[in-house]
């Protein structure tokens, strides 16, 4: 008994023992579990954290490159129709990333694409430079002297580069063909009908395009339906009058009096035509007459340009500039001549296109309802084949920054992280589009 009674003690204090040793236990298995979690936790934000840096280290590299080939484009500007040692460049820059490189009669420009089948999006950029003497004074200022990218294609081409190397890596996921136009001859209004008539855009089932504008900052992004640039005309008037010595204008036809009265009599055309709800313009930009001082010259002429949003209302201003000319003409005994180049349509956005890109762009960058401008683009000319889509990406944003064609015109390199979005994200989208609408 004794024993026994000594023994159930040691029993009782052996199972509260075991009993608090499993506490113990169980509290010591919830501190080394605790102690996993928050070694997971720090390991997945760690790995979260490292791939950030990768990707950003990636995309930063990414931006770095085009920012170095813009400024090498940028030193070697060619002008419209010249632009060979351009088009090598960009021909060995897609050959390295094995895309592919068309056939076609373009001398310069060229035209390549990634992926396969239907749907077919065609981008485009413009490769062209301007003969306009750069006063920047920036490290990587023209080396062509007389010769600039004043207008941003250096930033165009080098966008439509960096989205080509984009698509290039995911072209196994993209059901579809993303066609890539570097077009030449912008800026002389030939290169869209250059490449129209390659038969290259024949199975494409829309375009997109953009131009940079310094107005707007760098993130910003504005497209609008419609008409986002002019229709433009672009006019000569040669007038021959009768010769004759200044003293005696009598004896002659003056023709230096015919041209700036056919000039006065036209600024009633924007004045008194055009609907206040509408905007024209029309623009006398050189007048030449004579050689002396004292003698009234046998013939002269002036050249300019009219301007507007609505096509009907463009052909009847041309129509009226004609009959208020040849009037004047008559009137003073005077012989006319009018002449007009072949210049680019109105830019005008599908109207669908426009609204579901505008909406998707919210995604890349601050979307804001673009205002038309006045100048031409021969974008147009492929939407009057397919619809299309042009858009204005911010490229500056400072207070008084100098405007295209300027030769203090600079560029902010952080465009990039739109322009580039801007074009994979708009074909990735209308490929997607049209599939579903076959």
């Amino acid at each position: 008994m004794r024993s026994l009674k000594l023994y159930l003690p040691m029993q009782l204090s052996m199972v509260k023992y075991k009993s608090h040793s499993t506490k113990i236990r169980g509290l010591i298995i919830d501190y080394l579990l605790s102690i996993f979690v928050s070694a997971s936790s720090f390991v997945l934000y760690w790995m979260v954290d490292r791939c950030i840096r990768v990707k950003e280290s990636a995309m930063k590299k990414f931006y770095d490159k085009l920012m170095q080939t813009r400024h090498y484009l940028h030193q070697h500007p060619e002008l419209s129709g010249q632009e060979f040692e351009t088009t090598a460049f960009l021909k060995a820059y897609l050959e390295d990333l094995e895309i592919r490189i068309l056939e076609s009669d373009l001398k310069t420009g060229l035209v390549a694409e990634v992926g396969s089948g239907k749907p077919v999006i065609a981008l485009r950029a413009d490769i062209d430079a301007l003969p306009i003497l750069e006063r920047t004074g920036l490290p990587y200022a023209s080396q062509n002297s007389g010769v600039m990218h004043a207008c941003g294609h250096d930033f165009h081409q080098t966008s439509l580069l960096g989205a080509a190397e984009l698509l290039k890596s995911m072209e196994g996921d993209l059901r579809g063909t993303v066609r890539l136009i570097f077009q030449p001859a912008e800026e002389t209004s030939q290169g869209a009908s250059q490449v129209l008539a390659t038969g290259l855009l024949d199975d494409v089932s829309a375009i997109i395009g953009f131009h940079n504008m310094p107005q707007l900052k760098a993130g910003q992004l504005a497209l609008k339906a419609g008409a986002m640039m002019a229709g433009v005309e672009k006019f000569k008037v040669e007038v021959e009058g009768v010769s004759s010595h200044a003293a005696r204008p009598d004896l002659g036809v003056d023709t230096v009096l015919t041209l700036t009265s056919m000039i006065q009599n036209l600024q009633a055309l924007v004045a008194r035509i055009v609907s206040p709800f509408e905007a024209a313009v029309l623009s006398v930009t050189h007048i030449e007459a004579g050689a002396t001082w004292n003698v009234l010259p046998q013939s002269g002429f002036f050249e300019g340009t009219i301007r507007s949003f609505n096509p009907t209302l463009q052909q009847r201003l041309k129509e009226d500039f004609i009959r208020i000319v040849e009037n004047t003409a008559e009137n003073f005994g005077a012989q006319v001549r009018i002449s007009w180049d072949h210049t680019p349509p109105v830019t005008y956005n599908d109207p669908e296109l426009a609204e579901l890109l505008y909406e998707h762009s919210r995604n890349l960058a601050e979307v804001l309802a673009a205002s038309p401008s006045s100048a031409g683009e021969d974008f147009a000319f492929y939407q009057e084949k397919l619809p299309g889509v042009f858009a204005f990406i911010g490229s500056n944003g400072a207070e008084n920054a100098p405007d295209l064609h300027h030769d203090s015109m600079v560029i902010d390199d952080e465009a990039f992280k739109v322009s580039v979005p801007y074009y994979v994200e708009s074909a990735l989208f209308l490929l997607q589009h049209y599939r579903q609408k076959a």
